[in-house]
C-alpha cells in the first residue's frame, strides 16, 4: 500500500510516501481502506519528536480517518465489510498512523459513520469537535446555566467548542479578530470581544460580572493574569494548547477563588471518553450543526507539504485533508 511515513524523527522533509506493507489486522482490530485523513498539529509534534509518545519505525503519521470496513479480526463483531467509520486517536502510543491507504484501528477506537455523512467534512470535524467535548465537559465540568470563555472561537477547536458550550446551555463569551466576531455570534456566542482590543480585560469583566466557570484558551497564548482575573469562584481553566509557552501564574487568583488548572491532551484520553465524545461527534454531523469553515485536499502524496504549511503558518483558517485515493 502506499503511505506518508518517517523513518526517524525530523522536519516536514523527513516524511516520505512510498510502499508499506498493507497491515493485517489483528482479532480486535478492523481493516480499513482510508478515504481521508485529516491533518492536525499534533500530527507534527509526534513527527517531529516535540511531543514524546513511542513511535515504532517505520511510522506512519496521521491520526484521524474516514474509511470503509475492508476486513474485520475474528472477535470483532460490532463492524462489517462495507461499513463506513472513522478513527480519531492512532498515530499515538505505539499505534501506527491513519495516513495510508489502510489502516489497522482496533476496534475499540473505530465509530460508525453517519449514514450520509460526506468523508472529508467529516473528517475535517472529528479532532477540533472531540477536543472541544473533552475540554469543556470531561475536564471543564461545564453545566447549563454556567459561563464558558472560548478564547480563539473562530478557530478549529473554538467553534466546536462555541456550539458545544451552547449546546449544554452555557452563556458563550468568545473572542476572535474583528473581522470573525459575527462568525462566533452566528455559532452562538451571547457575548464577542476582539482580542486586539486594548481595552479588552475591562470589557470582558464588564460582560461576565458573575465571573467566568470554565475558561479555555485554544490559542495557546494563556494570559493567566486575565484568565484568572476573570474566573467565578470554583472556576476552571483548562489548559489544551500551547506546547511551549510559559505564562506567569498568578497563585493569589488560584487559591483566593478555589480555582482550578487542568492540562489535558486529546492523546491522553481514555476509550471511555473518546466514546463519549464520538456520540457528540456523530450528534453534530448528523444535525449539520457544526461544519468546517474551509477544508482544503490535497493528495496523500503531499503530506510533507501539509505539514511544512502547517507549520510556517500558511494553513491559518483551513483543514488540510489529505486524500489516498488522489493522486
Amino acid at each position: 500500500m502506499r503511505a506518508a511515513y518517517i523513518e526517524t524523527h525530523g522536519p516536514a522533509e523527513s516524511i516520505t510516501y512510498g510502499t508499506l506493507p498493507t497491515p493485517v489486522p489483528g482479532p480486535s482490530e478492523v481493516l480499513v481502506e482510508v478515504d481521508a485523513v485529516a491533518v492536525n498539529n499534533v500530527d507534527t509534534f509526534v513527527r517531529s519528536g516535540a511531543y514524546a509518545t513511542p513511535v515504532p519505525f517505520p511510522f506512519v503519521i496521521g491520526r484521524d480517518l474516514v474509511g470503509t470496513v475492508a476486513a474485520v479480526g475474528a472477535d470483532v463483531v460490532d463492524f462489517a465489510e462495507g461499513d463506513a467509520v472513522w478513527s480519531n486517536s492512532l498515530g499515538h502510543a505505539g499505534r501506527q498512523g491513519a495516513a495510508a491507504e489502510y489502516a489497522a484501528v482496533p476496534v475499540d477506537r473505530l465509530y460508525h459513520l453517519p449514514k450520509d455523512a460526506d468523508p472529508v467534512t467529516t473528517v475535517a470535524l472529528v479532532h477540533p469537535a472531540a477536543t472541544a467535548h473533552l475540554a469543556l465537559v470531561v475536564h471543564g465540568r461545564l453545566i447549563a446555566g454556567e459561563t464558558a470563555l472560548v478564547a480563539g472561537g473562530a478557530g478549529h477547536v473554538g467553534r466546536a467548542a462555541t456550539v458545544l458550550a451552547r449546546d449544554a446551555g452555557a452563556r458563550v463569551v468568545a473572542t476572535s479578530s474583528h473581522d470573525d466576531l459575527e462568525e462566533c455570534r452566528r455559532l452562538g456566542a451571547d457575548v464577542v470581544a476582539d482580542y486586539r482590543d486594548p481595552d479588552l480585560g475591562p470589557a470582558l469583566h464588564r460582560a461576565t460580572p458573575d465571573g467566568v466557570d470554565v475558561h479555555l484558551d485554544t490559542s495557546g497564548h494563556h494570559d493567566l493574569d486575565l484568565a484568572l482575573g476573570l474566573l467565578a469562584p470554583r472556576g476552571r481553566v483548562v489548559l489544551m494548547a500551547g506546547l511551549a509557552a510559559r505564562p506567569e501564574l498568578p497563585v493569589g487568583a488560584v487559591y483566593t477563588r478555589d480555582a482550578r488548572i487542568l492540562g489535558f491532551a486529546i492523546s491522553n484520553a481514555s476509550i471511555a471518553d473518546l466514546a463519549d465524545a464520538a456520540e457528540q461527534v456523530n450528534r453534530l454531523v448528523t444535525a449539520e450543526t457544526l461544519q468546517a469553515r474551509r477544508v482544503e485536499e490535497l493528495p496523500l502524496s503531499e503530506a510533507a507539504e501539509a505539514h511544512r504549511r502547517l507549520e510556517t503558518g500558511r494553513a491559518a483558517g483551513v483543514r488540510l485533508v489529505l486524500r489516498p485515493s488522489v493522486l
